[in-house]
């Protein structure tokens, strides 16, 4: 009995991560209907770890359930979208002022971890792992936010993550033109805080957050991301 309980654990979180990554990624883009039977197919599982999986994520927010017809990927609203953009550029360009104040010891130091992280990117994206990219992407902001000194504002931020994922993952993965946009751009905020240019580096954080918003299609006050 044990055992059993086991396994059907594993396969409801087997089920969990695979429907979520693909939610995130946008390989199930919003407006999608899904099926308990296709998931279940594609694992080679039985339906009800499955079922269990979409419950988890309609309590999340990323699946509205419609019984006997399967589960609707909710779409990112243009208002969550703008609200996390907004929030975004709060807390990047007040942890990319906090890091250069610290001086050029703290910014070699977030360069080099920015770096890794770009790094990552790139291989990512050259081996189409598109997970990975993502969570590298995540991964490479959260670095000066979790170098600003300011644990709370960090912690807000991470809890962004799923909505940045999401976003990013149904705006760029596929299009190899934004792919390398996002790059550049992540280059270009790593080179001004490794150069200790605060103006360069909120100006490289405005330039790469307007991209984001063309990007996804919604509209912010302008006067939020002028150069």
């Amino acid at each position: 009995m044990a055992g059993k309980t086991t396994d059907s654990r594993t396969a409801k979180d087997r089920a969990l991560e695979y429907v979520k990554a693909q939610v995130l990624t946008g390989a199930f883009p919003g407006g999608e209907l899904i099926t308990e039977g296709d998931v279940a197919t594609a694992l080679g599982m039985s339906r009800t770890p499955v079922r269990e999986a979409f419950l988890r994520l309609e309590a999340e927010g990323l699946l509205r359930l419609y019984p006997q017809r399967g589960a609707l990927v909710v779409p990112v609203s243009p208002d969550e979208a703008r609200a996390v953009i907004e929030a975004r550029l709060l807390l990047e360009q007040f942890a990319a002022t906090k890091v250069v104040q610290r001086g050029p010891a703290a910014c070699a130091v977030v360069y080099e971890r920015l770096s890794g992280e770009l790094k990552r990117q790139r291989d990512a994206a050259a081996a189409t792992d598109w997970r990975e990219f993502l969570d590298a992407d995540r991964a490479f902001h959260n670095v000066t936010l979790e170098n600003s000194g300011n644990a709370i504002l960090a912690g807000f931020y991470s809890s962004l993550r799923d909505r940045q994922m999401r976003m990013i993952g149904e705006s760029a993965l596929g299009d190899p033109a934004r792919v390398t946009t996002i790059i550049d751009e992540h280059r270009a905020i790593g080179e001004a805080v490794r150069d200790g240019d605060l103006e360069r580096a909120l100006r490289a954080v405005r330039t790469h957050l307007a991209s984001t918003v063309r990007a996804i299609g919604i509209a912010v006050d302008p006067l939020l991301l002028e150069p």
